[in-house]
């Protein structure tokens, strides 16, 4: 039994010589809905369920970035020699909740473990989606080598929005090059996986 081609569906007429009747009805019926359906799918169609897929898409994503119960703290902090030894950090709290009693705090240490210079910064609520940074975290460390290593430990500390208690420590070495800049996250915790 021959398959008839798609321009002899299209043709309509009957049956070829020794081809069953059914199988022929069938192609003609598979026709006429290949015929139909392109007419129903035309390429505005498409591109509007694109649109309305991608808009299903950002709805979820916007409800996990801004509904979802988490906490992600971030500590950016920043070292640079210039006549001396400069620090400045930033205080990211990207979750979708607000973090309280939250405790920072930098130090500037020799490889002995000796403290050069401190700074600290306590607030007692850090909203959803803010950054945080200004005098209090900035230090200027003066009379020591810039020729020397040294290490730069940053401690974060706060409630999260369960009231449960995080705590994170980083220590980076420092002094090898005159510019750097470090990125600290704390671990993330998202409802219901708290």
């Amino acid at each position: 039994m021959t398959t008839p081609s798609e321009s002899e569906l299209r043709q309509g007429g009957s049956p070829l010589e020794g081809e069953d009747l059914e199988a022929w009805e069938a192609a003609q019926e598979a026709a006429k809905l290949l015929s139909t359906l392109s007419k129903e799918i035309t390429p505005a169609r498409v591109a509007m369920a694109g649109a309305v897929l991608l808009m299903l898409m950002t709805m979820t994503l916007s409800g996990w970035y801004w509904l979802l119960p988490r906490d992600a703290v971030t500590v950016e902090t920043q070292y640079m020699q210039r006549g001396g030894h400069l620090m400045m950090a930033e205080l990211h709290n990207d979750g979708s909740r607000a973090i309280t009693d939250v405790v920072l705090e930098i130090e500037f240490q020799t490889l002995e473990g000796e403290v050069l210079g401190r700074m600290a910064l306590e607030l007692g609520e850090m909203k959803a989606h803010t950054s945080i940074s200004g005098d209090e975290l900035e230090m200027m460390v003066v009379g020591h080598t810039v020729w020397d290593e040294y290490v730069v430990w940053v401690d974060v500390e706060y409630l999260d929005y369960s009231g449960s208690l995080r705590e994170a420590s980083w220590a980076h070495t420092v002094g090898v090059w005159s510019q750097e800049i470090f990125n600290d996250k704390a671990e993330r915790h998202v409802w219901p996986f708290n």
